[in-house]
């Protein structure tokens, strides 16, 4: 993804940088960059560029200090290597060291963390690639262990990488027969197994450093269930659920606690389930989330402008942060037209409408929209009246919106 899903947060932690004699630069290995994307110094470089490569064109161009917002898993461990050979030249880094980025980029590790720290996970077991294989070492038992474990927790059950993010590689055992069929094809990785936690899918930022973290308000994503669905399939939004908001408040102390002793330095993206009045932890990221800019938006805060403060030692607010309205987020499956665009731009506060680039594939136009409380029926009658004049929204996400809005 380009860093146009940051848009317009971004830009305005460069000004806002700029405005204090302050030069940024950005270091990229894919999509593209322009001014309007990035004022400031771009450098594009190999995709697999090296953790080493990458500290030494960050230290040749002069940098004080750096800050990582790569997306996803796999270049948050290579920004947190890069950390170790940074700060080995006197450039500190925002990122969380290398020993806990380890750990949560590993699905299985960050399960241990989760439940030791008292936070519910779904129940499940690891699988080892190699085991199943026979690959260096046999273990005839190994099949018959796993089938023990699948059977003591029920199906349906979902295998997932143990590292692998955004989705990738997910498959779905209903039944003891899915089963025989994984183990007898089972996947070139490891995998975590577990069982299926149907329930809302939100997530949640936090930022800072120990001692200091920011708690962004809970953006809410879709639907989990047995089958892995496209990340940005449903409306995704950040707005008021009193009963949820309540109950997410003792999970958000505990999620800081665990960050203070892992050491997170930057930011992390917890993945949930809202299942039964309780919320189940998915994953930790140690990265930008995927929904930062809806929590940026519905809350007023710029979390790329934080993490550029703790960069340059400088405070900034931490805690709970309260929303200042609602935040909703759609995908338009084809790309929408600019005269449209500045109708939608008229009726509503439009926070950005752009290409959704995934993979080298363009996916349509991604919006974020804005309002305030109290605005609900007035922005379900605005956009209405946009759709029966242009067609757009759909009428499948308009309906979604009105019935967030107004049910």
């Amino acid at each position: 993804m380009g860093i146009q899903r940051a848009d317009p947060y971004i830009q305005q932690a460069v000004r806002g940088l700029a405005a204090d004699g302050i030069e940024a630069g950005l270091f990229y290995t894919s999509g593209s960059a322009g001014d309007n994307d990035f004022p400031g110094y771009r450098e594009r470089l190999d995709r697999g560029v090296t953790p080493r490569e990458l500290a030494g064109a960050v230290a040749d161009w002069g940098a004080d200090a750096a800050v990582s917002i790569s997306l996803p898993c796999d270049n948050a461990l290579r920004d947190a290597t890069a950390k170790a050979f940074l700060e080995a030249v006197g450039i500190p880094t925002i990122m969380t060291p290398l020993a806990a980025t380890m750990l949560l980029v590993d699905k299985w590790e960050t399960k241990q963390l989760c439940e030791q720290a008292g936070l519910k996970v779904p129940d499940g077991f690891r699988t080892d690639s190699d085991l199943l294989a026979g690959r260096g070492l046999s273990v005839p038992g190994y099949p018959d262990a796993l089938r023990v474990q699948a059977g003591q927790i029920g199906y349906p059950l979902m295998s997932k990488p143990v590292w692998d993010s955004t989705s990738m590689g997910i498959r779905t055992l209903h039944s003891l027969a899915d089963l025989e069929s994984y183990l007898a094809s089972p996947p070139e990785v490891s995998t975590v197994v577990e069982q299926v936690v149907e329930g809302d899918l939100c997530s949640v930022d936090i930022v800072g450093r120990p001692g200091s973290y920011q708690v962004l308000p809970l953006c809410w994503t879709g639907r989990a269930g047995a089958e892995p669905v496209f990340t940005f399939a449903d409306l995704r939004w950040c707005g008021p659920r009193t009963e949820a908001d309540a109950a997410f408040v003792e999970v958000a102390r505990t999620l800081v606690t665990l960050c203070g002793n892992l050491g997170v330095c930057g930011s992390v993206n917890v993945d949930m389930v809202y299942t039964g009045g309780q919320f189940v932890i998915l994953e930790i990221n140690p990265r930008i989330g995927g929904a930062t800019t809806l929590s940026c938006a519905a809350s007023g805060t710029n979390t790329f402008t934080s993490l550029a403060r703790m960069a340059r030692g400088l405070p900034f607010a931490a805690g709970m942060v309260q929303r200042a309205g609602w935040a909703i987020e759609f995908v338009a499956e084809d790309r929408i037209p600019p005269e449209v665009v500045a109708q939608f731009r008229e009726r509503v506060e439009v926070v950005t409408a752009h290409e959704l680039v995934i993979d080298g594939a363009s996916r349509g136009d991604i919006v974020v929209v804005t309002l305030a409380q109290g605005e609900e029926d007035k922005t379900v009658k605005a956009l209405t009246e946009l759709r029966q004049a242009t067609g757009f929204p759909a009428a499948d996400v308009m309906g979604k919106i009105a019935a967030l809005l107004s049910p």
